[in-house]
Protein backbone atom coordinates (compact mmCIF):
# COMPACT_ATOMS: atom_id res chain seq x y z
CA UNK A 1 0.00 0.00 0.00
CA UNK A 2 1.51 3.52 -0.86
CA UNK A 3 1.10 6.73 1.32
CA UNK A 4 -0.84 8.31 -1.54
CA UNK A 5 -3.59 5.37 -1.12
CA UNK A 6 -3.63 5.74 2.55
CA UNK A 7 -4.33 10.02 2.16
CA UNK A 8 -6.98 9.26 -0.18
CA UNK A 9 -8.94 7.19 2.41
CA UNK A 10 -8.02 9.75 4.98
CA UNK A 11 -9.47 12.45 3.00
CA UNK A 12 -12.61 10.49 0.90
CA UNK A 13 -13.69 9.54 4.62
CA UNK A 14 -12.90 12.97 6.11
CA UNK A 15 -15.12 14.64 3.45
CA UNK A 16 -17.87 11.56 4.46
CA UNK A 17 -16.92 12.93 7.93
CA UNK A 18 -18.12 16.13 7.59
CA UNK A 19 -21.19 15.77 5.79
CA UNK A 20 -24.72 16.26 7.53
CA UNK A 21 -26.12 12.82 9.02
CA UNK A 22 -28.04 11.49 12.17
CA UNK A 23 -24.77 11.77 14.03
CA UNK A 24 -24.30 15.89 13.34
CA UNK A 25 -27.87 16.07 14.10
CA UNK A 26 -27.03 14.51 17.81
CA UNK A 27 -23.91 16.06 18.25
CA UNK A 28 -25.39 19.08 18.15
CA UNK A 29 -28.06 18.82 20.03
CA UNK A 30 -25.67 17.13 22.89
CA UNK A 31 -23.27 19.75 22.45
CA UNK A 32 -26.07 22.89 23.12
CA UNK A 33 -27.89 20.74 25.83
CA UNK A 34 -25.52 18.80 27.56
CA UNK A 35 -22.36 20.91 27.23
CA UNK A 36 -18.80 20.45 25.46
CA UNK A 37 -17.67 18.00 28.27
CA UNK A 38 -21.04 15.43 27.38
CA UNK A 39 -19.85 16.31 23.18
CA UNK A 40 -16.38 15.38 23.42
CA UNK A 41 -17.87 11.67 24.89
CA UNK A 42 -20.10 11.40 21.90
CA UNK A 43 -17.24 12.23 19.47
CA UNK A 44 -15.18 9.84 21.17
CA UNK A 45 -18.03 7.47 20.95
CA UNK A 46 -18.54 8.23 17.23
CA UNK A 47 -14.70 7.64 16.54
CA UNK A 48 -15.18 4.15 18.17
CA UNK A 49 -18.08 3.23 16.04
CA UNK A 50 -16.53 4.52 13.18
CA UNK A 51 -13.25 2.86 13.78
CA UNK A 52 -15.19 -0.80 14.51
CA UNK A 53 -16.97 -0.36 11.12
CA UNK A 54 -13.49 -0.12 9.32
CA UNK A 55 -12.40 -3.23 11.32
CA UNK A 56 -15.25 -5.08 10.33
CA UNK A 57 -14.93 -3.83 6.46
CA UNK A 58 -10.71 -4.84 6.59
CA UNK A 59 -12.11 -7.95 8.05
CA UNK A 60 -14.89 -9.02 5.22
CA UNK A 61 -18.14 -7.59 6.23
CA UNK A 62 -19.32 -5.77 3.20
CA UNK A 63 -18.75 -8.59 1.34
CA UNK A 64 -20.64 -10.76 4.23
CA UNK A 65 -23.86 -8.06 3.56
CA UNK A 66 -23.44 -8.76 -0.11
CA UNK A 67 -23.91 -12.60 0.49
CA UNK A 68 -26.17 -12.27 3.28
CA UNK A 69 -28.59 -9.82 2.09
CA UNK A 70 -31.10 -10.42 5.27
CA UNK A 71 -28.12 -9.59 7.62
CA UNK A 72 -27.94 -6.62 6.04
CA UNK A 73 -30.97 -5.64 5.65
CA UNK A 74 -32.18 -6.16 9.45
CA UNK A 75 -28.80 -4.47 10.36
CA UNK A 76 -30.06 -1.60 8.78
CA UNK A 77 -33.96 -2.39 10.39
CA UNK A 78 -32.51 -2.40 13.63
CA UNK A 79 -30.34 1.52 12.98
CA UNK A 80 -33.41 2.98 11.39
CA UNK A 81 -35.56 1.78 14.78
CA UNK A 82 -33.00 3.35 17.08
CA UNK A 83 -32.85 6.35 15.27
CA UNK A 84 -36.47 6.88 15.13
CA UNK A 85 -36.73 5.96 18.88
CA UNK A 86 -34.46 8.61 19.52
CA UNK A 87 -36.27 10.90 17.35
CA UNK A 88 -39.89 10.30 19.30
CA UNK A 89 -37.86 10.77 23.20
CA UNK A 90 -36.80 14.77 21.40
CA UNK A 91 -40.46 15.10 20.28
CA UNK A 92 -42.16 14.10 23.21
CA UNK A 93 -39.56 16.09 25.54
CA UNK A 94 -39.29 19.28 23.68
CA UNK A 95 -41.25 21.43 25.60
CA UNK A 96 -39.23 20.54 28.68
CA UNK A 97 -37.05 23.28 29.74
CA UNK A 98 -33.44 22.99 28.98
CA UNK A 99 -31.57 21.04 31.79
CA UNK A 100 -28.79 22.98 33.89
CA UNK A 101 -27.90 23.89 37.42
CA UNK A 102 -31.35 24.66 38.33
CA UNK A 103 -33.37 21.97 36.77
CA UNK A 104 -33.28 18.26 38.63
CA UNK A 105 -32.02 17.03 35.60
CA UNK A 106 -28.15 16.81 35.27
CA UNK A 107 -26.39 17.01 32.18
CA UNK A 108 -25.29 13.79 30.29
CA UNK A 109 -22.57 12.15 32.18
CA UNK A 110 -19.39 11.39 29.77
CA UNK A 111 -19.72 7.29 30.05
CA UNK A 112 -23.24 7.76 29.05
CA UNK A 113 -22.68 10.04 26.13
CA UNK A 114 -19.75 8.00 24.70
CA UNK A 115 -22.23 4.57 25.03
CA UNK A 116 -24.68 6.66 23.34
CA UNK A 117 -22.28 7.87 20.43
CA UNK A 118 -20.99 4.47 19.82
CA UNK A 119 -24.17 3.41 19.76
CA UNK A 120 -25.89 5.39 17.60
CA UNK A 121 -22.87 5.14 14.97
CA UNK A 122 -23.16 1.13 15.02
CA UNK A 123 -26.76 1.26 14.41
CA UNK A 124 -25.72 2.33 10.83
CA UNK A 125 -24.67 -0.96 9.13
CA UNK A 126 -24.41 1.17 5.76
CA UNK A 127 -20.61 2.57 7.21
CA UNK A 128 -19.50 -0.60 6.63
CA UNK A 129 -20.37 -1.12 2.96
CA UNK A 130 -19.25 2.64 2.93
CA UNK A 131 -15.74 1.94 3.71
CA UNK A 132 -16.25 -1.41 1.87
CA UNK A 133 -16.40 0.20 -1.32
CA UNK A 134 -13.59 2.53 -0.35
CA UNK A 135 -11.17 -0.36 0.84
CA UNK A 136 -11.34 -2.24 -2.37
CA UNK A 137 -9.49 0.13 -4.53
CA UNK A 138 -7.27 1.75 -1.93
CA UNK A 139 -6.62 -1.67 0.06
CA UNK A 140 -4.46 -3.84 -2.11
CA UNK A 141 -4.43 -7.72 -0.85
CA UNK A 142 -1.89 -8.79 1.36
CA UNK A 143 -1.48 -4.80 3.27
CA UNK A 144 1.04 -5.02 6.13
CA UNK A 145 -1.05 -4.82 9.46
CA UNK A 146 0.42 -2.22 10.17
CA UNK A 147 -1.10 -0.15 6.93
CA UNK A 148 -4.21 -1.77 8.55
CA UNK A 149 -3.98 0.11 11.74
CA UNK A 150 -3.25 3.27 10.74
CA UNK A 151 -6.32 3.22 8.69
CA UNK A 152 -8.72 2.47 11.36
CA UNK A 153 -6.59 4.52 13.57
CA UNK A 154 -6.82 7.46 11.22
CA UNK A 155 -10.83 6.87 10.85
CA UNK A 156 -11.34 7.12 15.00
CA UNK A 157 -9.32 10.50 14.90
CA UNK A 158 -11.09 12.05 11.35
CA UNK A 159 -14.16 11.07 13.25
CA UNK A 160 -13.38 12.08 16.88
CA UNK A 161 -11.78 15.71 15.56
CA UNK A 162 -14.11 16.44 13.36
CA UNK A 163 -17.37 16.39 16.28
CA UNK A 164 -15.37 17.75 18.70
CA UNK A 165 -14.86 20.90 16.74
CA UNK A 166 -18.75 20.12 16.17
CA UNK A 167 -19.19 19.90 20.04
CA UNK A 168 -16.58 23.41 20.50
CA UNK A 169 -18.89 25.44 18.29
CA UNK A 170 -22.44 24.22 19.30
CA UNK A 171 -21.34 24.55 23.33
CA UNK A 172 -21.09 28.04 23.55
CA UNK A 173 -22.66 29.93 26.07
CA UNK A 174 -24.40 31.54 23.19
CA UNK A 175 -25.48 28.49 21.32
CA UNK A 176 -26.94 27.21 24.49
CA UNK A 177 -28.65 30.24 25.23
CA UNK A 178 -30.30 30.02 21.91
CA UNK A 179 -31.17 26.58 22.15
CA UNK A 180 -32.83 27.31 25.43
CA UNK A 181 -35.09 29.88 23.74
CA UNK A 182 -35.88 27.76 20.46
CA UNK A 183 -35.78 24.44 22.27
CA UNK A 184 -39.81 22.93 21.36
CA UNK A 185 -38.97 24.20 17.73
CA UNK A 186 -35.16 23.22 17.46
CA UNK A 187 -36.04 19.79 18.68
CA UNK A 188 -39.24 18.87 16.82
CA UNK A 189 -36.81 19.80 14.15
CA UNK A 190 -34.38 17.48 15.07
CA UNK A 191 -36.70 14.72 15.60
CA UNK A 192 -37.94 15.02 12.24
CA UNK A 193 -34.61 14.93 10.71
CA UNK A 194 -33.76 11.51 12.48
CA UNK A 195 -36.72 10.17 11.47
CA UNK A 196 -35.90 10.99 7.82
CA UNK A 197 -32.41 9.62 8.63
CA UNK A 198 -34.29 6.42 9.90
CA UNK A 199 -36.10 5.98 7.35
CA UNK A 200 -33.29 6.48 4.48
CA UNK A 201 -31.66 3.53 6.56
CA UNK A 202 -34.58 1.38 6.26
CA UNK A 203 -35.46 2.29 2.87
CA UNK A 204 -32.45 2.82 1.49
Amino acid sequence: MTLAAFLSIVAIHLAAAASPGPSFVVCLRVAARDGFRAAVALALGFGTGAALWALAALAGLALLFQLVPALFLGLKLVGAAFLIWIAIAMWRHAKEPLEGPDTDTPPMRFAQAYRFGVLTFATNPKTAVFFGAIFAGLVPPGTPLLWLAAIVAAVFVNETLWYILVARLFSTERARRGYARLKSAVDRGFAGLLTLFGLKIALG
